[in-house]
């Protein structure tokens, strides 16, 4: 049997490894997400296990940073948990631009883990422009996956943002190798931006 793990909880699994994801929190309120938005614009979504496409349900909302755009989605939101108990709300930063990648994780009965990386968000369905490799991964393995992509020049077009690139790939290889009970990892979108990185949506299944 899988069990999806919590999202605070992924996200504080990443955070012990390195790995960057967007300030989020759970609220019970819309006054609680007035308070953690500090007047800047933020995302609200819907977190159920029984709600898997997430954007297509209209269970994501973008660019919220007035009071009164914050209360509408918290009520929407919580209009449409009533069908998906149990839910919670979960609010994080906004980010604008940047260029949209996904790191990925399964098991394999023969080859045990695997890591995967590619073009983010629509774009893995579309040009399935990815590489995998075995658990755990070297640097040149790392490098090998990032210049199997047609999309490479896309994702790292100067060093800096190449060597980000493999230095996630290694924290998130050495996240899926000592943690056993990780059967899946998807890590889409991660949003490559000025410079830096967050993961801006996790989802971590369990043996």
């Amino acid at each position: 049997m899988s069990l999806v793990m919590d999202y605070m909880e992924a996200h504080e699994l990443l955070k012990k490894f390195g790995i960057k994801a967007l300030e989020a929190k759970y609220v019970s309120s819309a006054d609680e997400a007035v308070k953690f938005s500090l007047g800047k614009p933020i995302v609200m979504k819907l977190i159920s296990d029984k709600a898997i496409h997430k954007s297509k349900s209209g269970l994501v909302k973008l660019g919220l940073n007035s009071k009164e755009d914050i209360a509408k989605a918290f009520t929407e939101l919580k209009a449409k948990g009533a069908e998906l108990r149990p839910y919670k709300i979960l609010v994080q930063r906004q980010v604008s631009g940047g260029t949209e990648i996904i790191i990925g994780g399964n098991t394999d009965d023969q080859f045990g883990k695997l890591i995967l990386l590619g073009l983010g968000g629509i774009y893995v369905e579309v040009f399935k422009d990815v590489s995998v490799r075995v658990c755990p991964i070297s640097r040149y393995d790392a490098e090998s996956m990032l210049e199997g992509l047609k999309a490479k020049s896309i994702i790292a077009g100067d060093e800096k943002s190449k060597n980000m690139v493999i230095g996630l790939l290694l924290k998130v290889s050495e996240m899926l190798v000592k943690n056993e009970s990780i059967s899946e990892l998807d890590l889409n979108p991660i949003i490559l931006h000025d410079g830096t990185y967050d993961a801006v949506d996790l989802r971590i299944i369990k043996k």
